[in-house]
């Protein structure tokens, strides 16, 4: 990739192009904003969808909830990882900022481990955000819009199937909003998150008040005996409880989002409230909106439910069950504007480091969002509403993600020994990333040792198809004039600029 710090006479041949401008994202998350990033990342569709999923994979409603519950735990393990990263190396990006210290840098100053060679070296974090890019993200923003879709026009469709076409229109519709709206100001899509954040937090209190009155009432015919089978055809493997726990995982995807945005925290103490915060105050909702759920429903209703949560509001709440509906969709929206907006943060910060089109890294003139970025998630979740199979994204998603989970707990770990005296304001116990690494890796080889499958296959072909890109365009440099006159068409089409440039290692060494 060249500099993209040109001029406008090296690169537009008189034309006038802003390209000299010093600008770079703002800091305008604070503390509320932070937390509210985290909780409303976290709380999507993952809730109203993964209870049947999870069931129909463990077979009993109290494997179900310590299944939820391990989840939850899971979470905040590697939340306490990524905190000891985030506050290490203070930089957006997520992931690959961190595996693009551990691995991808070898001068006199930075060394990596065993002093990978230079081709080898960067790989890691390029398949990061290329994955994180082209797939992870998008299918996200996907499955969120679809599910925004199902919820938002039950109640217009109460005795037949919602239509194909109209579920994907509006999903459509809620990926457009969404990305014009994280387009268009930073403050304004955190002033979104926020407010959708107290309304999916409003709708799981009611469902949790339900359950606590029901549970009151001596409702507790299926959880007395919630650990036996409710249906003997269903078998408990591991192959079936590492699925589940994908499924889990999925309805708590969001617990290291704010690490993603970095650079745009008021003070960085606020990633290690957030976190402290966020993760365990979603796990207790989750656990108790289940128990509520299966105070009114019995499993089996739960299976044959496709939205559980509108199931339980027309057993629960009578004349009022509309509002669940409402506040569901609510939900949902509010995970879809917190997954554009750290999305566009990957793939901006991998181009600021040279690693993807560079008008990826751009940053609006006058509104300081990397809208290139944003645009183009945008674009690609527009795409992946075209196939149908939510289940069947939930599971490639969870999937390529754990390959990167298990991969940052390695960088983590490496730089303890390669990266000694960089200050870190917290520093976890080595056990705790080494426990994340072997659970990613049991999720990753489970399923495909017990119930081998093509899709996992695809995954892995996608993946490792980013060195078809990696190879020429990354390590080679390889250049096309044409791509600068294309560079210079997106910046006066989207009216951005190049950032300050690679961001500078902070100054974190004792």
């Amino acid at each position: 990739m060249k500099d993209m710090q040109k001029s406008a006479e090296e690169v537009g041949n008189g034309k006038v192009v802003l390209v000299d401008a010093d600008v770079e994202l703002k800091k305008e998350i604070g503390l509320m904003a932070a937390i509210a990033l985290i909780v409303g990342s976290m709380i999507g569709s993952g809730i109203f969808i993964s209870p049947k999923v999870i069931l129909q994979r463990t077979g009993s409603v109290g494997l179900s909830l310590v299944i939820w519950g391990g989840c939850g735990l899971l979470a905040l393990v590697g939340g306490l990882c990524y905190l000891e990263l985030g506050t290490m190396l203070p930089l957006s990006g997520g992931d690959y900022s961190y595996l693009h210290e551990a691995y991808g840098k070898n001068t006199k100053k930075h060394k990596t481990f065993g002093n990978i060679p230079a081709f080898l070296g960067p790989i890691p974090s390029f398949l990061f955000a290329w994955t994180l890019t082209f797939v992870m993200k998008p299918s996200a923003l996907a499955i969120m819009s679809m599910s925004f879709a199902t919820y938002a026009l039950a109640p217009f469709y109460p005795d037949c199937g919602i239509p194909d076409v109209v579920l994907k229109l509006t999903a459509a519709a809620v990926i457009l909003v969404v990305s014009g709206v994280n387009s268009y100001s930073v403050k304004y899509a955190v002033r979104v998150q926020s407010f959708f954040t107290y309304a999916k937090v409003i709708a799981l209190i009611i469902i949790i008040v339900g359950g606590i009155v029901n549970l009151a009432n001596g409702k507790t015919e299926y959880l007395v005996n919630g650990f036996e089978k409710f249906d003997d055809e269903i078998e408990t493997s591991f192959s079936s409880i590492a699925l589940a726990i994908y499924s889990g995982m999925w309805a708590y995807d969001g617990w290291n989002n704010l690490n993603l945005a970095t650079e745009e925290l008021k003070h960085p103490r606020h990633l290690v409230i957030a976190v402290l915060v966020g993760v365990p105050f979603v796990t207790i909702l989750y656990i108790l909106t289940n128990i509520a759920y299966f105070t009114v429903m019995s499993p089996e209703e739960v299976l044959a439910s496709d939205a559980v949560a509108v199931t339980w509001a027309d057993a629960m709440l009578g004349v009022m069950a509309w509002c669940i509906p409402i506040f569901v969709a609510a939900s949902v929206f509010g995970a879809a504007n917190g997954s554009v907006f750290t999305a566009g943060r990957i793939s901006h910060v991998a181009a600021r480091n040279g690693r993807m089109p560079e008008l990826l890294s751009f940053i609006h003139a006058r509104r300081y969002t990397p809208s290139p970025a944003i645009i183009l998630n945008g674009f690609l979740g527009l795409l992946m509403i075209i196939p149908s199979n939510i289940e069947g994204l939930i599971d490639f998603f969870s999937f390529t993600g754990w390959m990167f989970y298990a991969s940052t707990m390695t960088a983590l770990i490496v730089m303890r020994w390669t990266r000694p005296n960089f200050k870190r304001p917290i520093k976890v116990p080595i056990v705790l990333p080494i426990l994340v690494f072997i659970i990613a890796i049991y999720l990753l080889f489970a399923p495909i040792v017990e119930n081998p499958q093509i899709e996992y296959l695809f995954a892995v072909m996608f993946v490792l198809a980013g060195l078809l890109m990696y190879t020429p365009f990354v390590y080679y440099s390889v250049h096309f004039d044409a791509s600068d006159k294309l560079t210079i068409l997106g910046q006066l089409f989207f009216e951005v600029i190049p950032p300050r440039g690679e961001a500078l290692h902070p100054d974190h060494l004792e």
